[in-house]
This record gives C-alpha cells, sequence and structure tokens, in this order.
C-alpha cells in the first residue's frame, strides 16, 4: 500500500497535539489524514468511511481510548484496522491492557518521528497483507461456492445425460437442456414383457433384485451409446437421441442401442429363466418434434419431453412382443441401409386416428 493511497484517523482531544501529528504524517507522505477531538467522533467517522490505521490518544473525555479501542473491536466491520495508541500514559500497565484490547502497537508522547514513521509503515504493510489475505478468502470463498453449485447442477444433469455431456453442459459447451425448447428427437421406449405377471407373483426382494441387474445393463448401453434418460418406472424406460446435443444420426444411434439392449436382456432372461422368471424385452421407437424441458417444481424437477412422437414410441412398444423392436415408417426410411426389418402392419393405436404402419427390426445387416 503506497503512502499517497492509506487513509489515517488521528484521535486526540488535545488540537495542539492533532495539528503536530498530523503535520508529522503529512511530511512523511501521508497525504489523508483526517482528524477526530474525541472518541465519539472517531468511532462516527470509522462507521461512515474506511481507513487503514488509527493513532488513538488514551486520555480523553467521554469514551476514552481504551474503551474506542474496545468498542472499534468488538465490530464486525472496524476490527480489523489496526490502532497504535499515543499517550503521555508509559506505565507498563497501560500497555499490557492497549495490546490486551486489540492495539496494533503503542508509543509515548513526545513520540520520536522516526519510531513513528517505522511503527506506522509496518502497520500499513500489516493491513495491506490482511486485505490482500481477505480478498483471496473471498475469491476463494466464491470459488467454492461457485464450484459446489456445480457439482450440485452436474449431479442433477447427471441423472438424465451421460457424465461427460453432463460435464459439456456445465462448462458452457451445450445450451442449458433445462430451458424449455423444440426440437426433432428419436425416441425409444422399452419395458420387459411379463413383468406385471412377474411382479404380482415374485416376493419383493425377487422383484428389486431382477430390477437392479436390469436397469445396471441398460444404463450401462444407454450411457455407451449417449442417450438422454428421460425416465424410468419400474421395467420401462424412455430414452432419446438429438437432445440436449444435436448429433448426426439419432435413429442410428437408437437402433444400434436398441439392438444391443434386445441381446444384452436375451442373455438375463436365461439366467431369469433358471430361477423361474419368464421376461423378454420389447422396444417402440419412433422419430418426430418434441417439446423439451425441465418438469415439475422448485425442490423436484424432472427432465421431460412432450409430443406425439413420445406418444407413438409408447405404443409401438405396448404393441412390441417379446423381443420385437417396433419402429415407425419414418425410423424405418432414416436406417433402411443399416437394418433387416419386417412389415408388421398398420396398429391400431390408442391416440391415433388412423392406424399406424409399423416394422419390426430382426438385425443389423452385415459390416453395418
Amino acid at each position: 500500500m503506497s503512502r499517497d493511497g492509506a487513509t489515517l484517523l488521528v484521535v486526540d482531544d488535545n488540537e495542539d497535539n492533532r495539528y503536530t501529528l498530523t503535520n508529522r504524517l503529512k511530511r512523511q507522505g501521508y497525504g489523508d489524514v483526517v482528524t477526530a477531538s474525541d472518541g465519539r467522533q472517531a468511532l462516527e467517522l470509522l462507521r461512515a468511511r474506511s481507513f487503514d490505521l488509527v493513532l488513538l490518544d488514551i486520555q480523553m473525555p467521554e469514551l476514552n481510548g481504551y474503551q474506542v479501542l474496545e468498542q472499534l473491536k468488538a465490530e464486525e466491520g472496524l476490527r480489523h484496522i489496526p490502532v497504535i495508541m499515543i499517550s503521555a500514559v508509559d506505565e507498563l500497565d497501560s500497555v499490557v491492557r492497549c495490546i490486551e484490547l486489540g492495539a496494533a502497537d503503542y508509543l509515548p508522547k513526545p513520540f520520536n518521528p522516526t519510531l513513528l514513521h517505522a511503527r506506522v509503515s509496518a502497520c500499513l504493510e500489516k493491513k495491506r497483507l490482511h486485505d490482500a489475505l481477505a480478498d483471496w478468502a473471498r475469491t476463494l470463498e466464491q470459488r467454492v461456492e461457485d464450484k459446489v453449485a456445480e457439482v450440485q447442477r452436474l449431479g442433477r444433469l447427471k441423472r438424465f445425460f451421460s457424465p461427460q455431456l453432463a460435464e459439456l453442459i456445465v462448462a458452457g459447451g451445450a445450451d442449458d437442456p433445462l430451458k424449455t425448447h423444440r426440437r426433432e428427437v428419436t425416441v425409444v421406449f422399452l419395458d420387459l414383457r411379463g413383468f406385471t405377471t412377474f411382479a404380482e407373483t415374485a416376493e419383493p426382494e425377487e422383484v428389486m433384485g431382477v430390477l437392479r441387474e436390469y436397469h445396471a445393463a441398460m444404463g450401462e448401453l444407454i450411457l455407451g451409446h449417449e442417450g438422454t434418460l428421460e425416465r424410468f418406472t419400474g421395467d420401462g424406460m424412455m430414452v432419446f437421441f438429438n437432445d440436449p446435443v444435436p448429433i448426426a444420426d439419432p435413429a442410428e444411434r437408437a437402433i444400434r442401442m436398441a439392438v444391443a439392449m434386445r441381446a444384452r436382456v436375451a442373455a438375463l432372461a436365461a439366467t431369469w429363466r433358471k430361477r423361474g422368471y419368464e421376461l423378454g424385452l420389447g422396444v417402440g421407437i419412433a422419430q418426430g418434434y418434441a417439446t423439451l424441458g425441465a418438469i415439475g417444481f422448485e425442490g423436484r424437477w424432472d427432465y421431460g419431453a412432450i409430443g406425439t412422437v413420445t406418444n407413438l414410441a409408447a405404443r409401438l412398444c405396448g404393441e412390441a412382443k417379446e423381443a420385437q423392436i417396433l419402429v415407425s415408417s419414418r425410423v424405418l426410411g432414416l436406417v433402411e441401409a443399416l437394418v433387416e426389418a419386417e412389415e408388421v402392419g398398420a396398429l391400431a393405436l390408442k391416440g391415433f386416428l388412423r392406424p399406424v404402419p409399423a416394422f419390426n427390426v430382426i438385425g443389423l445387416r452385415p459390416h453395418s
């Protein structure tokens, strides 16, 4: 801190003493020196503006230097200001009391100018270091708060997106997906055939065990194909592609994921059959425009997609038999070179006025 930049407060009830000390400080290069004639005025000034150092007399009427020092050190906004006590009182007890009350230093009257200069410079340097440390602490605190908020937001986003995508969103590399927006997406619905009967007849622990295995396997494939998990309820899951970050081949990714899921569930089903559970996977896939964003209320937000495309994918999933992947004609048109498919026919789906053509994906073409 430069001398010219420091603001000093001289507190003394004796006008001659104030004049002498102020002039001495100004000759030493401290241009901004303010004076107070008593303790009350000093406290008012300290509360009204910023000071870097206080030179405080002890012997004053009404509020003496001890009392001013006590009040100053008791206030959160003032306690960091260094105080040099200046007084004709030079007994050891007075020095000890001032230091115990929080004074930075003590100088007897008549003061030695060289010693005054050294003590003032030392106190101002300590003040500069204190302020620098306080600024650093505030910056660190803000960074910690920002990091905590980032971690919380990242944790919330990871509920729906792959870790890499969630980190990209938090880092600003993608738009905030929780804001309402409209985009064309490929939607995948899946659930287990036979699960309702299984859940009604099996023990709750058995049901939870199957769901854990199923969720773990499907979750790994969703993340591996960078799909967005919109929701899962029991054995049902809704995943979509092309949001929050647009991709060039959402339908292809959806198909590849669904085929991999069918194979994974087939392996799980072989194990489940040994335990007496007859379960298989059904999948429905559609493509179209949807409105996406946060749905819920403060403290409980979910990421949702609303539109005919989600209803179509759900209805196709509901019609799919075990090991079937039913897709709309629009999806088939986008992946025709990738898959082998068979026509199922036009399906009368709830919520749709006309029958909807559907196709079953038998598998991926060789070398695709």
